[in-house]
């Protein structure tokens, strides 16, 4: 599913336009000034945790046996835990302009809550030992723009540039195990995700949480999707996911924000379901 083909809502997020990628360096723009995100009344919130909750307790329970399966796969193919634990960001509950500084605050402050990610293993467990290079971060301001964003953050490589599929270059990713290839494919990988969800972690639905390192990166106004709870599905995952680029996937993310609402999470979620089955942007 390429960005612009026709996936957008028709309602709250109908204004949204297709980024152009024409390979010319991006003009630069004055930052937005800061909006507040939408805001929930109490009973808003308290249904979307409940939804949260009934849904992610649910599916793990449903796919228990599957869950099992994967595990055994996993330990099978390549020796290392099952299990990735990943520091991300999660909510900044204090002004966006004012970093985090909280009981995890390391030697450099956070743009938010650090937490513990949980994914199903699908890389070596030796890969940042292996391929250092691959962990560096390091990116210009035309492959923010241009970079489709799973090739992005994993080998950059040059087969995935203009007129070929993201696929082209990821499948080239030395830090893939076997299983791990499949696991991307379907998307089972973010199933442990779920535990994050009834954890408090997350929400079902919300901006991908991201690393520190990425953070970084982000232009001002991006930081304000920050300001709320971080999710397994969102919009950029359901209007280009992995074939977005970075800018373009932090501009669906603020869109979210803008215009968050119990309707538009049910919607998403409906839409993450028919992503997930066609396999739309997951490499």
């Amino acid at each position: 599913m390429q960005p612009g083909d026709g996936t957008r809502f028709e309602s709250a997020v109908s204004s949204l336009g297709g980024v152009e990628r024409d390979g010319r360096e991006p003009a630069a723009e004055p930052a937005a000034p800061y909006e507040e995100p939408a805001r929930r009344g109490r009973l808003a919130h308290l249904f979307i945790r409940a939804v949260d909750v009934a849904i992610a307790g649910a599916v793990l329970l449903v796919t228990a046996p599957l869950l099992v399966v994967i595990a055994i796969l996993i330990k099978r193919d390549s020796p290392g835990p099952v299990l990735f634990r990943h520091v991300r960001i999660g909510a900044n509950r204090r002004r966006r302009d004012v970093p985090y500084r909280g009981s995890h605050r390391r030697d450099k402050d956070l743009f938010g809550k650090p937490f513990e990610l949980y994914k199903f293993r699908t890389m070596q467990a030796d890969a940042r030992e292996r391929f250092p290079e691959l962990y560096e971060y390091r990116y210009d301001p035309h492959e923010l723009h241009s970079m489709p964003i799973k090739v992005l953050v994993s080998t950059k490589n040059a087969a995935s540039g203009p007129g070929v599929q993201p696929a082209a270059g990821l499948l080239d990713d030395p830090r893939l195990t076997r299983v791990g290839r499949w696991l991307r494919r379907t998307s089972l990988d973010e199933l442990p995700n779920l535990l994050n969800v009834l954890r408090g972690d997350m929400h079902l639905v919300g901006p991908r949480p991201d690393i520190y390192e990425n953070i970084r990166y982000y232009e001002s106004q991006h930081l304000a999707k920050l300001d709320v709870r971080p999710g397994v599905t969102g919009l950029a995952q359901v209007q280009g996911r992995g074939n977005l680029s970075f800018h373009e996937t932090n501009e669906r993310d603020l869109e979210y924000v803008r215009h968050r609402s119990v309707w538009l999470d049910l919607k998403i979620l409906a839409k993450t379901l028919w992503v997930s089955l066609r396999g739309d942007g997951a490499f």
